[in-house]
């Protein structure tokens, strides 16, 4: 009894001296990775770990318009490839909308078509969706205007004369560490850390914005704190007012925050469905008109679709890129393979979500099941009668 007892204080007493050390040294966001994340048997973020989270709440419109159902909804079944993709990367929902209609659908792991699940960096597309608005409503002057006009902090240094648009495209310059994994790289902080704004301030240029791509979570970050100071309002009520109720959501969403009551982690963590999420690939689809609606200026959706730098044609403005098979591509992306892919030419829109993606083995900046998703989609499509 007094062996049990001596080691349950030895072990508090670790325990104890951990946490202090964890505060000492400055990482103490991992006590809420280690209970929201690692002591669940996950090594990142995972598709529902908003409900470890404070959110905050988008409400579905108050005049949802749901998605036209093809005559021939789920006549043919995914191919033998596709499900063996499925079962190899976890998907939870396949969508194929063509024609602006639901043409065939698929659900798995117990998921349907209200279950909600995390964007992550999806949700970048949606910041630069609402960039868009507030340009086209005269609260951001424009795609040049300074971020230093909104926050002072970047008024010195290489950061001087980064712009909004250097957010948006991903050439702020700003030092990040673009790590998923590493419990102690910047974004893992920005994921659990309860003060995400003093995370966000405290970065620094290293390289002349406006010059190169380099994909970097944090321009996502600065880039809606931007927007939430040009509006006057939380990025998510923004959202709500100017996107979610427009384009008739039939569900609520939901966007994780720092703290209760407190920012969005805009660069991810909008958590919704599939059907919902391809709402936006529909609006950059129709060059920012919905229902005879302009919700976004066509010539800042024709920029956003566009590349900025020849060096790096896989990005625009919030949205990444691709020609295949003589197809011009825009898509929105995510950690784990979330995407929602549009083809215009064919009218044709693609929404996967799932547990894994399979990274490029060519070499590519797009993942192998990118290329595999739609090939398969249109394999099925030529089945139809």
């Amino acid at each position: 009894m007094k062996f049990v007892k001596k080691t349950l204080l030895w072990l508090i007493a670790i325990f104890s001296i951990i946490i202090v050390l964890l505060y000492v040294f400055q990482v103490d966001y991992l006590i809420k990775a280690v209970r929201t994340i690692y002591f669940k048997g996950h090594t990142t973020a995972f598709l529902q770990d908003y409900k470890e989270f404070d959110n905050r709440t988008i409400p579905k419109s108050h005049k949802p318009q749901p998605w036209s159902t093809a005559k021939d909804f789920n006549s043919v079944k995914p191919t033998e490839e596709l499900e063996k993709w499925h079962k190899k990367l976890g998907t939870v929902a396949f969508l194929i909308i063509k024609n602006d209609s639901v043409w065939n659908e698929s659900y798995y792991d117990d998921y349907n078509k209200n279950s909600k699940s995390n964007s992550f960096s999806m949700a970048k597309s949606i910041v630069s969706a609402s960039l868009g608005r507030a340009i086209m409503q005269g609260k951001i002057k424009s795609l040049d205007q300074k971020v230093s006009d909104f926050f002072p902090q970047f008024k010195t240094g290489t950061s001087a004369h980064m712009t909004v648009g250097d957010l948006s495209s991903m050439a702020s310059g700003l030092d990040w560490d673009e790590s998923y994994y590493s419990p102690f790289s910047i974004t893992t902080r920005a994921y659990f850390d309860d003060d995400l704004t003093s995370v966000i301030l405290g970065l620094r240029g290293v390289d002349q914005p406006g010059k190169a791509y380099k994909y970097l979570s944090g321009n996502t970050q600065l880039l809606a704190m931007c927007i939430e100071k040009a509006t006057g309002k939380s990025l998510a009520d923004y959202v709500a007012e100017n996107f979610w109720e427009p384009m008739g959501a039939e569900n609520e969403a939901l966007w994780q925050t720092d703290h209760e009551g407190g920012i969005v982690k805009a660069y991810c963590c909008f958590a919704s469905n599939a059907r919902d999420f391809a709402r936006f690939g529909k609006l950059y689809k129709q060059f920012g008109k919905w229902n005879g609606q302009q919700l976004l200026d066509s010539t800042f959706v024709a920029k956003s679709i566009t590349p900025r730098f020849e060096a790096s044609p896989e990005y625009g403005y919030g949205w990444w890129l691709s020609d295949y098979k003589g197809k011009r591509i825009f898509y929105m992306r995510g950690h784990l393979g979330q995407n929602v892919i549009v083809i215009p030419q064919d009218d044709l829109i693609i929404v996967r979500l799932g547990n894994q993606h399979q990274a490029s083995t060519k070499d590519s900046p797009h993942s192998d099941d990118f290329f595999v998703y739609i090939d398969e989609a249109y394999k099925m499509l030529a089945q139809r009668k």
